[in-house]
């Protein structure tokens, strides 16, 4: 069974950082493209990043482009988003997902998410 869980979200002030990951389970991690969304309060989910097998490939919205860092850890089974000097808009619902291309990215499989608000 596939099973994806976010942590590590958290109330920060505008311009700090905070380390998302998420552990995947039930299945062979590397073998998926993993990528990040984003849903605020009020809007529709949207694409954060994505980073291919390997990690040797990324793929950011240009909305976080040179704040937000994706890798992965294939021995670890584990997605991870590094997010600096926050703002925020970019307070939200941020969920880890698995899917088979990087771009456009769209989610196979599903965390439930962690709630990261970044106060002014």
């Amino acid at each position: 069974q596939v099973q994806l869980v976010e942590s590590g979200g958290g109330l920060v002030q505008a311009g700090g950082s905070l380390r998302l990951s998420c552990a995947a389970s039930g299945w062979i991690f590397s073998s998926y493209v993993m990528g990040w969304f984003r849903q605020a309060p009020g809007k529709e989910r949207e694409f954060v990043a994505s980073i291919s097998r390997p990690g040797s490939s990324t793929y950011y919205a240009d909305s976080v482009k040179g704040r937000f860092t994706i890798s992965r850890d294939n021995a670890k089974n584990t997605l991870y988003l590094q997010m600096n000097s926050l703002k925020p808009e970019d307070t939200a619902v941020y969920y880890c997902a698995a899917g088979s291309i990087m771009y456009p990215f769209r989610g196979e499989y599903w965390g439930k998410g962690t709630l990261v608000t970044v106060s002014s």
